[in-house]
């Protein structure tokens, strides 16, 4: 196994369909791993056995890695938060289709996807599980 780094969300108990949209959206592979479909002898905690346990969607610009938080008393406060996903694409055409298809399935735009001072295009959408994705494209010029 190679070394890799992908980003991990805890998602409040929404983490199957969290992931089943991100699939649609940006396609790929998408491995999901419910607690029901484990070995649950000796866990430390009885989880709901239709909440995730790990999921990793595999794109062709990376992974994303998550599942449900566990119940701990832990407010995991997903939108509004300072993190957001980077997703950088070849073209402003890229971005404006992943763009709309989060707008499409009940998110909203954070900012305006529009050429940027750097130069790049860039813009921000808040997809409906409050999640931030980022996305970049060089200009054309």
């Amino acid at each position: 196994m190679s070394t890799t780094l992908a980003t991990y969300i805890a998602l409040p108990g929404n983490a199957a369909e969290a992931f089943e949209h991100w699939h649609r959206v940006f396609g790929g592979e998408l491995d999901l791993t419910r607690y029901g479909d484990m070995h649950m002898e000796g866990m430390p905690f009885e989880p709901d056995p239709q909440h995730v346990a790990h999921a990793v969607l595999t794109t062709a610009g990376g992974q994303i890695a998550g599942g449900d938080a566990m119940e701990d008393g832990n407010d995991y406060l997903v939108h509004g938060t300072a993190y957001s996903l980077l997703y950088s694409v070849e073209t402003p055409d890229d971005a404006r289709g992943l763009i709309q298809k989060l707008i499409t399935g009940g998110g909203s735009v954070g900012m305006p996807f529009e050429k940027a001072p750097w130069g790049e295009w860039y813009g921000t959408v808040f997809d409906r599980f409050g999640v931030m994705w980022s996305f970049s494209a060089p200009s054309a010029d």
